[in-house]
């Protein structure tokens, strides 16, 4: 069909022309753009024109869309990134927190053990059985050894009981140095064999007893051994 001056119709290969603009709306952009002629080389011609703005648009348009990738792409690092430092930071107080609960345990545990500890200590009672008998756990703690018999049946032998008892008549006391205590010991003999953990009093019964319990260890083998004056 011929075109009637004034009236020209786009041709098939203006419409091919625009169905290859199409990306992000070019087809209407080409129908807006393509104005009445009188002539096919007109239209041709703003046709061509109309490709060249779509495809300035489209590549507009890619670079934007790039651009929005981009940002989503930063967006999706940062929010990695923050969701990685969230979890390192919930795992540091996790750890903060643990070392604080076994502290914690540690020191409750301990101070149980105190408490136990202090629960069993024995109290001996402040006479001549409670001090032979705290004699005898200092003395099985240090390795001294010695009975509860071998103990009792000397003290009574030296000074029926008496922890202040000082022999000031005998050879030791001429020589200056009386026999003192529960088991009758010398000044030089109790600074020699003291037993650590008791007062250095040679007056102190549990001093004196562990003292010469230690003594006679050392010369008879045990305060057992001993029958006499020794």
């Amino acid at each position: 069909m011929s075109s009637a001056p004034g009236n020209s119709r786009l041709t098939k290969t203006h419409r091919v022309s625009i169905a290859g603009v199409t990306a992000l709306g070019a087809a209407s952009l080409v129908l807006a753009l393509v104005p009445g002629g009188n002539s096919a080389e007109t239209g041709t011609q703003d046709m061509a024109t109309v490709a060249t703005v779509a495809s300035q648009g489209s590549t507009s348009a890619q670079a934007s869309i790039a651009e929005q990738h981009t940002v989503a792409d930063k967006r999706a690092k940062d929010a990695s990134a923050a969701k990685v430092k969230a979890q390192a930071k919930a795992k540091a107080d996790a750890k903060v927190k643990a070392k604080a609960k076994a502290d914690g345990e540690r020191r409750a545990e301990k101070k149980v053990a105190a408490s136990r500890a202090a629960a069993r200590k024995p109290v001996y009672a402040n006479n001549l059985d409670g001090w032979i008998r705290q004699s005898l756990d200092i003395m099985k703690a240090k390795g001294i050894p010695g009975s509860y018999h071998g103990l009792h049946k000397n003290i009574m032998r030296e000074s029926s009981g008496n922890p202040r008892v000082a022999n000031n008549w005998d050879i030791n006391a001429q020589n200056g140095t009386p026999s003192i205590g529960l088991l009758q010991v010398i000044k030089p003999t109790f600074d020699s064999y003291h037993v650590s953990g008791t007062p250095h009093d040679i007056y102190n019964p549990v001093s004196n007893i562990t003292a010469a319990a230690n003594y006679a260890a050392d010369r008879y083998g045990s305060i057992d051994n001993v029958n006499s004056a020794y």
